[in-house]
């Protein structure tokens, strides 16, 4: 008689526990479904209207004397890559609910480190990237903007040599810096 006691003692503690186990999965599903369907946070840290469905964003074009003649089209499409993959945005080519124009406006090595004998450590490679934003659902957002950022190399090194690796580091910086100042409102 007592094994039968515990069997139903055990089978009741299985009961509570499924049932709490279920409380939980709706609760979660719920608490999901609500966070993500409306639209304005996402687990990206972008706050994007709802309204907003779509961006667009042209081609960057390098106004800068010395940038290689491939920077232009791979940063246009790391910006692009950026908002496929962290926004649930369509990207179209024109008139996009949020819009991105602009171009490379500096590329530039100057020494940054001097030593005592005059002569530089260090070298900094610069990369300057004007921005216009356009938020056609929310003007208040829209902005034009100069974005900066830099690498500095070792001066023993031979630019060509490290120059796409630069680049890459450079332009992963600046194209999140334009995501934040975008859609991202901390």
């Amino acid at each position: 008689m007592k094994e039968k006691g515990k069997k139903k003692k055990v089978s009741g503690v299985v009961a509570v526990f499924q049932l709490s186990t279920l409380r939980f999965l709706f609760f979660s599903f719920f608490l999901f479904s609500t966070l993500s369907g409306c639209g304005v946070y996402s687990f990206t840290g972008a706050s994007i209207s709802p309204e907003v469905r779509s961006v667009s964003i042209d081609f960057f074009p390098s106004y800068a004397a010395l940038a290689p003649a491939n920077m232009p089209q791979n940063f246009t499409e790391s910006l692009r890559s950026l908002f496929v993959s962290r926004t649930n945005l369509d990207l179209i080519t024109k008139n996009g609910d949020i819009r991105f124009q602009g171009y490379i406006s500096n590329y530039q090595t100057r020494p940054v480190a001097i030593q005592g004998n005059q002569t530089a450590a260090k070298n900094r490679l610069t990369i300057d990237v004007n921005v216009t934003f356009t938020n056609t659902k929310d003007d208040a957002k829209s902005f034009e903007k100069t974005f900066s950022r830099f690498a500095d190399f070792d001066a023993t090194q031979n630019l060509s040599s490290v120059e796409q690796g630069l680049i890459e580091e450079i332009n992963e910086l600046l194209i999140l810096d334009i995501f934040n100042e975008a859609v991202v409102n901390w």
